[in-house]
């Protein structure tokens, strides 16, 4: 065996840890289960964020997984049942999850699929906001009655969440179609935020009080992390994640007012508290609540093992936050809102654009060959370019460096050779009408594939593509969505500067 083979065949260096996983869901399903105990009753527990697939916070705390929450709710999954709520008005806007890319309505249905795998009773969905106008709302109600799952209407309520007195009465929560649960913890989940999870709970609480059941609220947001300072990065990241939402955290004035301490919260919390706690207060007499934080069931941040690696990794994702922003802005051809938000937030938490490793290599690619650069950082810091050529994309080559190099082959080695990426060349220029005749990364992927079956080398470097999940990517042109896809499905994070590879009006991606 070669000194090649050898480093082939070694495991890749494990990312720095900033985050205990088995702690989390031993110190949560214990805490939730806690305050069970407390309400008495039936409690609905609003999952803020996401309950599956939460790729923002195994970002900015290293150590978490996307599973995480799942695994914490299994321990409980017996005396559980699972609420989705989603909103009309973003049916009606084709709204996307941006880190699947897929629609709401679709990821509705992949997150029902997977609770249901996992075991959990979920047969209930609630349509919020909901108007005699949202037709496509309306066919979709008809196609979820159809696979067989209980839909409730939910309609946009006047005043909300201000007018209290209108809201908690026959006019309010009252016209909400009740959902009949039959479990006694509920969680309450959505897609993704302004999905209405807490009006969700708060009308099924009303609704249970006149059917003479008592019942009672939480609230599980990872984000903000309530026992962090406002200023700390990782909250930071959360409200540059919610900057197109303008969401701001803030310190918590009813808990401030409460017991002289500061802890951090958001504003839409703040904003909703007065009606939770009339409403409780007009139910059961008093609110076991006295300030938003109160009513939180969160305990991530007692988690965290390593503060300056957690620091260090949401530094990194406010930056790519800030590139999505502005690449955002771009192909939408819009205002540079978002991103001037974002912007002031990096410099909140003391970070900049030169802290993106992959940033100044793939520009010093574009700056050498006057075309499209990409970098890519290993999990072990090494640094991997790619450039522009009459046979590759920036974005493949790079790849093929880079799994070149964790294969542990030489420079010189040919992964894929040119009478290989010719014949594929000529079917897309000459048969599928393409104008790049680059082999873009999923096409590379497949050559690849294809030599692994007689070239050691090829085999070699397929094996590597595990070895990319958590790495960084930076692209001068915006990528088209075909790569961005291999990216994702690869689990890397990709960011590019706010530029397309053509100056021409219409872009197709």
């Amino acid at each position: 065996m070669t000194a090649s083979d050898l480093r082939s065949s070694s495991p890749p260096p494990s990312p720095t840890i900033g985050f205990d996983r088995e702690k989390y869901i031993e110190l949560q399903s214990r805490h939730i289960q806690r305050r069970r105990e407390e309400i008495g009753g039936k409690l609905y527990l609003e999952m803020g964020g996401k309950l599956f697939d939460d790729h923002h916070a195994t970002r900015v705390l290293p150590g978490f997984t996307p599973d995480n929450k799942i695994a914490m709710l299994e321990r409980l999954k017996d005396e559980l049942e699972i609420l989705v709520c989603l909103n009309a008005k973003d049916l009606e806007r084709q709204k996307v999850r941006a880190d699947l890319g897929i629609s709401y309505e679709d990821d509705l249905l992949r997150l029902i699929d997977i609770f249901r795998e996992h075991g959990f009773l979920m047969e209930n969905v609630v349509l919020t906001q909901l108007e005699d106008s949202n037709h496509v709302a309306h066919a979709f109600i008809e196609r979820l009655e159809r696979l067989g799952l209980n839909v409730a209407r939910h309609t946009v309520i006047p005043g909300y969440p201000q007018d209290t007195a209108r809201i908690v009465s026959e006019q309010g929560f009252g016209a909400n179609e009740y959902v009949r649960t039959s479990r006694d913890l509920i969680v309450v989940t959505a897609p993704g935020p302004g999905s209405g999870k807490l009006a969700t709970c708060l009308s099924q609480i009303y609704h249970d009080h006149a059917h003479g059941v008592s019942a009672g609220y939480a609230k599980f947001e990872t984000f903000p992390i309530w026992n962090l300072p406002l200023s700390h990065p990782v909250n930071l990241a959360y409200e540059s994640a919610t900057a197109d939402l303008d969401d701001l955290n803030l310190i918590d004035p009813f808990h401030l007012a409460a017991y002289g301490e500061q802890v951090t919260s958001y504003n839409r919390d703040v904003e909703v508290f007065p009606l939770l706690r009339t409403l409780l207060e007009r139910l059961t007499g008093a609110s076991p609540y006295a300030s938003p934080t109160d009513m939180g069931v969160n305990m991530v941040g007692d988690c965290i093992i390593d503060d300056q690696v957690c620091r260090d990794a949401s530094k990194q994702e406010i930056i790519r936050r800030y590139y999505k922003a502005l690449m955002s802005e771009r192909i939408g051809d819009e205002d540079d809102v978002v991103s001037q938000r974002i912007g002031m937030i990096m410099s909140r938490a003391g970070c900049s654009l030169s802290d993106r490793a992959v940033v100044e290599p793939a520009l010093a690619v574009e700056a050498r060959t006057g075309e499209p650069g990409a970098a890519i950082e290993l999990a072990d810091g090494t640094l991997i370019t790619g450039k522009t050529s009459p046979l590759l994309g920036c974005s493949a080559a790079m790849l093929l460096n880079a799994l070149k190099h964790l294969a542990g082959l030489e420079d010189a080695v040919q992964l894929l050779s040119p009478s290989s990426i010719e014949p594929i060349q000529t079917l897309k220029t000459e048969h599928l009408g393409s104008r790049n005749p680059r082999l873009h990364t999923d096409e590379v992927l497949i050559a690849l594939s294809v030599s692994a079956s007689s070239d050691e080398n090829a085999r070699r470097a397929i094996d590597q593509l595990r070895s990319l999940a958590g790495c960084d990517v930076h692209t001068t042109t915006i990528l088209g969505t075909v790569d961005e896809d291999i990216f994702r499905n690869l689990g890397i994070s990709v960011t590019s500067e706010p530029r397309f590879l053509r100056k021409q009006l219409y872009h197709k991606r």
